[in-house]
């Protein structure tokens, strides 16, 4: 009865410092979410901490197999959760929207990770480690370190459209980040540069690796594999587009085809990633079985 009764406890407390989190992120993740300029990179936020509550319920018999009160360590995070809180409040005005709201939001995530340090203990945090840093993706990315991945997106992108422009044959001349060709021009814009398929990829790939392989390097591996992933299907986009435009019909760079037409692409990303988890995760197997025989 006293287990239970301390068990209860402590997802009361949790539950508590939960709503707190959640109150101090709400209003700012709600205005960036449906942000015109910015809603577009940050559509998945929503659905992270649902996959942080499955992941934990998934390994919650280890998670919540030793627990204990942790003050050492989750009433310091707590304090720093607080602290940058409070920073980001007093740093509003000079912030734009998107900085502003990613200082607030990675406060909120401070505190659910103290919040469980605190309640459940360091055992269990360690058991939890992936799907408590996963709400890290409910913050934005900083303008600054935004604009220099598109522009690496965009400059990739560029090149790879460039050499599947050569491989189909077409006659083009290319200036930096724009094609001509004989009835059209097309630029491989900053939104062209496949920024939001690219985020969801690299989450899909982070997941991909945590739930279907063990070894640390292999689940790098197959997180790098997306930079050139993201890129060739975005120099496939292009190019498919641009050759519409072309030969078929002008229009179809101004539809929404163009616009909101990379679902296609995106699963055309998806089957590259599959072969590459698949032979990460089959060599695991290999190596198991050889020292079991062994």
């Amino acid at each position: 009865m006293r287990i239970k009764e301390s068990i209860n406890r402590r997802n009361v407390v949790f539950f508590l410092f939960f709503v707190l989190a959640f109150f101090m992120a709400y209003s700012p993740i709600k205005a960036i979410y449906t942000s015109s300029a910015n809603s577009e990179y940050y559509s998945h936020i929503v659905l992270i901490p649902l996959v942080s509550l499955y992941l934990i319920f998934l390994n919650r018999k280890v998670i919540f197999s030793q627990l204990n009160y942790s003050f050492s360590a989750g009433i310091p995070t707590l304090l720093i959760g607080v602290l940058l809180y409070f920073a980001g409040r007093f740093l509003e005005v000079q912030l734009n929207e998107n900085d502003f709201t990613s200082i607030l939001a990675l406060s909120a995530v401070m505190v659910v990770n103290g919040a469980f340090i605190f309640c459940f203990g360091f055992q269990a945090f360690k058991a939890a480690l992936f799907p408590l840093f996963f709400l890290i993706f409910m913050c934005p990315i900083p303008s600054r370190i935004m604009e220099e991945f598109i522009y690496l997106l965009q400059v990739g992108s560029t090149e790879f459209a460039n050499l599947l422009f050569l491989v189909t044959g077409v006659p083009f001349f290319r200036e930096g980040f724009v094609f001509h060709f004989s009835g059209i021009s097309t630029e491989v814009a900053k939104q062209c540069s496949g920024i939001r398929s690219a985020l969801a990829l690299f989450i899909t790939a982070l997941l991909a690796g945590h739930l279907f392989l063990n070894t640390w390097w292999k689940k790098v591996i197959l997180v790098l594999c997306i930079f050139p992933i993201a890129m060739f299907k975005n120099g496939i986009r292009i190019v498919s587009l641009t050759l519409l435009g072309n030969y078929v019909d002008p229009r179809i760079l101004q539809s929404s085809l163009h616009r909101e037409g990379g679902i296609p692409f995106f699963i055309v990303a998806l089957l590259l990633l599959a072969p590459i988890l698949y032979f990460l995760r089959r060599s695991e197997k290999d190596k198991t079985r050889t020292k079991v025989q062994g």
